[in-house]
């Protein structure tokens, strides 16, 4: 176990990295790595709270690593957003701020755990796992996220229950990946189009770039969807402006009601929106754009009928590049708009 002066060490070095890391990912896996180092910790995970979701951001298991690998252990780990509705440590610790720190995950009522994501047969573990979750909370009070850690080791590899005067410890990591979070989410305000309340261009365009660099760190797939308004020029002669803007709030609200929660979606320019869809392989991202297309040609728009054009392309069906990536997707647009209105088309 590190003594404390090498504790104080860590802090101070996490604190530091607060101020100069950019990669928010890069500094929540720190974080999380420090907290089980703390610990003996065998698995851990860190979730970022959106909504009434958690998102997992940092997933580490050093006994499935082993046996699988680093790329192949994250790819089986990475999971949908998990419901603060369902079940879990994580999801009360989010929605109470309390800590759990139990000898025996199941007698808590823990039936699954992300890190490891199998049941205890399958994982080859005992049944009685050491589970300790921390909220990462802000200085005003707000849960930003969770630190769960799994599986405290003794020095002879035997499981035991995580240490209580590691809760300090643990809290003080946690509050510094919540400051992190905080910074992030404050920095994403300047990222907002003003007027549909989705990302704006900018953002979209650092987004889609670090999404396509996670797909082929992980070998997950990914799918961009883009979207445009069929003859909205004509909307804002005929009716005016303010009837045009209002189309496109109607269509950015319809967009997010009918898209998954963690679907990234944008206003680029004019009335042209954008999807990214992460772990979504080029037939599921068709589908969603023949979903949405229905939705707007059906939807009782006040302005009159509205419909649009869909270029769907993905990674690494079509593209290699965040730019072969969007350039292939706005070619299917414009293939859409060649042969007529409110279709769907890629390459």
């Amino acid at each position: 176990m590190p003594d404390r002066t090498q504790r104080l060490e860590n802090l101070i070095d996490i604190g530091l990295a607060l101020t100069a890391e950019r990669d928010l990912d890069a500094l929540l896996e720190r974080i999380l790595e420090r907290a089980r180092r703390f610990t003996r910790a065998e698995a851990g995970t860190l979730f970022v709270r959106e909504g009434d979701h958690l998102r997992l951001a940092v997933v580490q298991n050093d006994v499935l690593e082993a046996r699988v690998g680093k790329r192949e252990m994250e790819r089986r780990l990475r999971a949908a957003p998990l419901a603060l509705s369902e079940p879990s440590a994580a999801g009360h610790v989010a929605q109470t701020g309390e800590i759990v720190n139990v000898s025996d995950g199941y007698a808590f009522g823990v039936q699954q755990t992300v890190a490891f994501n199998t049941s205890p047969d399958e994982t080859g573990d005992s049944e009685r796992r050491s589970v300790f979750v921390v909220p990462l909370q802000d200085p005003k009070g707000h849960i930003v996220g969770v630190l769960e850690l799994l599986n405290a080791r003794d020095e002879g590899g035997a499981i035991v229950p995580f240490d209580p005067e590691d809760e300090k410890l643990i809290r003080a990591l946690a509050s510094l990946g919540a400051l992190a979070i905080r910074n992030a989410q404050l920095e994403d305000l300047s990222f907002k189009d003003g007027l549909t309340d989705l990302y704006n261009e900018r953002y979209f365009a650092l987004r889609l770039d670090e999404e396509v660099r996670r797909s082929a760190r992980f070998g997950h797939p990914l799918a961009l969807v883009c979207i445009d308004l069929d003859d909205f020029k004509r909307i804002n002669e005929d009716k005016g402006r303010v009837a045009g803007d209002e189309v496109l709030k109607e269509t950015a609200r319809l967009l997010v009601k009918h898209s998954r929660s963690f679907t990234i979606l944008a206003r680029r320019a004019g009335d042209d929106f954008v999807a990214i869809l992460a772990n979504t392989p080029k037939a599921g991202a068709a589908t969603y754009a023949e979903r949405i297309r229905g939705v707007l040609e059906h939807h009782a728009f006040a302005q009159g009928p509205v419909t649009a054009c869909f270029g769907v392309a993905a990674l690494p069906a079509d593209a290699a590049s965040a730019e072969e990536l969007m350039l292939k997707a706005d070619r299917a647009v414009n293939e859409a708009k060649r042969f007529g209105r409110n279709r769907v088309a890629a390459p």
